[in-house]
């Protein structure tokens, strides 16, 4: 499961009249294990954070990081998307990540910004999904670095209208 830190929930109580764009709360998420697929169909990834907006008008920034992507053939690559509660679709980052013409297992990373207005104060969980376009296989933090780990994060920003 994920590890999630909360920062600055309910810190802010009221704002003067005609301010908006002000950070109100912020969650972070990470996840390290490696992870691999050779799925052409859509599949739910750990990559994931939960948010409960304060109020209805508010917005909320997605600013997501994956880290060691990679695939295990030349030319395999990676396709991700954004999801809302398991059922709304918001972007699809297409050949996001994994693309190589020349030699496999090269670990890139993604990054992926969004800003979604859910117009709700109920708690919202969103995630990666993510397939394999072409090829044998992609992965996600391969433990490239010296101390064997990669960490794939999640930060969700409510903003206020």
């Amino acid at each position: 499961m994920p590890a999630i830190t909360r920062l600055g929930t309910n810190a802010i109580t009221a704002l003067p009249a005609g301010v908006g764009g002000k950070v109100l709360q912020v969650i972070h998420s990470s996840y390290d294990a490696y992870t691999t697929t050779n799925s052409t169909s859509y599949i739910t990834s750990n990559i994931t954070a939960t948010i409960t907006p304060t109020s209805s008008s508010n917005k909320i920034l997605i600013l997501t990081n994956i880290l060691g992507v990679g695939a295990s053939t030349a030319m395999d690559n990676a396709r991700y998307k954004l999801v809302r509660n398991d059922t709304t679709d918001l972007k699809e980052f297409d050949d996001a990540a994994g693309y190589s013409n020349s030699a496999a297992t090269q670990a890139g990373s993604s990054h992926f910004n969004y800003l979604d207005s859910p117009s709700a104060t109920t708690e919202i969980r969103y995630r990666i999904y993510w397939k394999m376009r072409s090829g044998t296989s992609v992965f996600f933090n391969n433990y490239a670095g010296a101390d064997n780990v990669t960490t794939s994060t999640m930060t969700l920003m409510e903003i206020k209208a």
